[in-house]
């Protein structure tokens, strides 16, 4: 593992905002999600089941998923984290670019998404 980890970024995340490409998503599936951390791995659950699940490496604002089961199984994911507070905002590069910014534009594969920590 590189870089320095904050310690409180492990714990369970719930998402309350995100978009796909410069679009909103629907309430209804933002509101289901839920994003848990470990030092080093993180799983994803929808409506409470696991949706998705790997292994994680952060490095300064730059986090790295490596897909163990589920959809991104295999995959590496390259993100742009910020973590303030009770606030984490990940921008996802589900095509495999590395995200230069917290925003999302047509014709990208890039994911917003905003999480506030569970209590």
């Amino acid at each position: 593992m590189r870089g320095s980890r904050s310690n409180s970024l492990p714990g369970r995340w719930e998402m309350i905002r995100a978009e796909l490409a410069g679009e909103d998503a629907p309430d209804m599936l933002a509101l289901r999600v839920e994003l848990e951390l470990t030092e080093v791995t993180y799983v994803v659950r929808f409506a409470g089941r696991v949706a998705d699940r790997g292994t994680y490496t952060l490095d300064g604002p730059t986090l790295t998923l490596t897909g163990t089961e589920g959809p991104n199984q295999g995959r590496t994911i390259p993100c742009l984290l910020q973590h303030k507070g009770d606030r984490l905002r990940v921008c996802y590069g589900l095509d495999g670019t590395a995200p230069a910014e917290f925003a999302t534009k047509a014709g990208t594969q890039h994911y917003l998404a905003t999480y506030r920590r569970k209590a």
